[in-house]
């Protein structure tokens, strides 16, 4: 493993966003107890037509499409030998070790019964037939590999070389199953509306793609959230932190092929199946769809003047509208365009709306402190040495 020049950032751990957020994280907690006291039906407007809500739409699905940076730049550097995206990886796996352990939580509140979850992890009760046992599965050993592959931060900060200099040895095998994993339930979590049907809009259901739909929009949000969470981290800096903008210039030509792609294949499949006049209904699902499409062509619009690449701020707004237009795709997909029929209908509460509130500021408190504590984030000076060469290649090209 190569060694990764970073460091913590110090400065004070009660900072004004932590503080900010920290009520949220309390009121979040209360609620969940009693969710967990009292009964789903206390705090959720779940029912027969609709068995997963905005727990799973928004916490698990989008949650877990947030947290898929780790994984596509696992894909970049250690697949595909672009080691210039190096610096970016410890704070990806930081937000992807929050997001999927978050989304963990939100299956276990969301299940009616959770205390027979245990029964999924004890041999002779697996339903391998269910794509959800696929789903779960690989969630589950996807958040132990992400705990191993963030655990060299956590051996530098207490200086245990031995320790580190032994987990080096197999880290190969657990950066393998890291790109692995994701791959497969991602993949997956696409597949979970193929049983639906006709229950699914005809714009978003479609029996060959779903799961190919759902890969794309994982990479695409993986990359897009490593440049939105980098752009954050500076701003709240103030310009004292590391400056990736180089790496995120980098970064945008390789987000072009998976938007291209995504919007190709997803007229595409319209035509093919003849729903292409679905598109001038003007009723609400093909507003939501322009929508998508929309957000997706913007960061191309924006990226299509190469000076534009080099920044700050279009980069945040091309990687703000990636991420809206994927998260509006998997929660279309999955509830918006979704109708069980029977009269069934469904609105999230604010007992619901509070506890995935409660699940970003959970979030956002925990990655500052991290910050703060663990090496995470590049030096500035390596991070200054790549954004010269950068420099230097763009004005090369002028």
């Amino acid at each position: 493993m190569a060694h990764v020049d970073a460091k913590p950032l110090g400065g004070r751990l009660l900072s004004w966003p932590v503080l900010f957020f920290a009520p949220f994280v309390v009121l979040c907690g209360l609620i969940i107890l009693k969710r967990l006291v009292l009964g789903i039906g206390s705090v959720a407007d779940l029912n027969g037509g609709y068995p997963w809500g905005l727990w799973i739409s928004f916490d698990l699905l989008i949650g877990t499409g947030f947290a898929c940076g780790g994984w596509a730049l696992a894909w970049a550097v250690y697949v595909f030998n672009r080691g210039e995206y190096h610096p970016l990886v410890r704070p990806a796996l930081l937000a992807s070790l929050f997001g999927y352990s978050l989304g963990g939580l939100s299956i276990t509140i969301d299940v009616g019964r959770y205390w027979n979850l245990p029964y999924f992890y004890i041999p002779g009760h697996f339903n391998v037939n269910s794509v959800l046992f696929e789903t779960a599965a690989c969630m589950t050993v996807y958040i132990g590999v992400l705990m191993l592959e963030f655990a060299p931060a956590v051996l530098e900060r207490f200086g245990w070389k031995v320790q580190l200099k032994t987990l080096n040895k197999v880290m190969f095998l657990v950066i393998a199953l890291g790109a692995l994993l994701p791959t497969m339930h991602q993949s997956s979590m696409g597949s979970l509306m193929i049983a639906a049907g006709h229950k699914i809009h005809p714009l978003w259901q479609s029996y060959e793609l779903l799961p190919v739909f759902s890969l794309l929009t994982a990479f695409i949000m993986g990359f897009s959230i490593v440049v939105f969470e980098g752009s954050l981290v500076q701003a709240g800096l103030a310009g004292r932190g590391p400056s990736e903008k180089s790496l995120f210039y980098r970064l945008t030509k390789v987000i072009d092929v998976f938007l291209i792609l995504f919007i190709a294949l997803r007229f595409g499949e319209l035509v093919y199946h003849d729903k292409s006049e679905l598109l001038s209904n003007f009723d609400r699902y093909s507003i939501l769809f322009w929508c998508e499409i929309g957000l997706m062509l913007l960061p191309l619009l924006i990226f299509h003047w190469e000076r534009s690449r080099n920044d700050s701020r279009l980069l945040f707004v091309s990687a703000l509208s990636m991420l809206l237009g994927a998260a509006l795709w998997r929660l279309n997909y999955s509830l918006i365009a979704f109708n069980p029929g029977e009269g069934y209908h469904y609105f999230p509460t604010a007992e619901e709306l509070l506890i995935s509130v409660g699940f970003v500021a959970v979030e956002v408190c925990a990655y500052i402190l991290l910050i703060r504590i663990f090496p995470v984030l590049p030096s500035l000076e390596r991070v200054d040495r790549d954004y010269q060469a950068s420099h230097q290649v763009v004005r090369g090209k002028e």
